[in-house]
């Protein structure tokens, strides 16, 4: 998948899929690692955007790193930089207008899947 996008401004721009352009088998892909799900998870859980230090991963940062930019260059999630942070925000619009119910249906699952430990 080339992700489309206008031309970076003062580098700092990354490249992100259009909505015409997100596809359901990359999503699905996205979402089928766990460490990429726990991302999910978190971004639906929490604040509108979250800078990736506040998502934390049992994985190395180069491995971190890996799974935030298949959940971007997929079209789950948007990355901005802020200063010096790069902000993670679920593309949730995005997604239910393409996929009706599967975000929902995925974050279902997964909670389902994976009962809190003090319960």
């Amino acid at each position: 998948m080339t992700p489309t996008s206008s031309p970076p401004s003062a580098g700092r721009e990354l490249d992100h899929p259009d909505r015409t352009e997100i596809r359901l088998e990359h999503v699905l892909h996205a979402f089928a690692d766990p460490m990429r799900l726990a991302v999910v998870r978190q971004l639906a859980d929490g604040l509108a955007e979250q800078p990736c230090s506040a998502l934390e991963l049992p994985v190395t940062k180069s491995t971190s790193t890996h799974h935030f930019r298949v959940l971007r260059e997929s079209g789950v999630i948007r990355q901005t930089y802020r200063g010096t942070a790069k902000l993670n925000r679920l593309r949730r619009d995005d997604l239910d207008a393409l996929f009706p119910g599967l975000l929902d249906s995925v974050l279902a699952a997964a909670a389902g899947s994976n009962p809190p430990r003090d319960a």
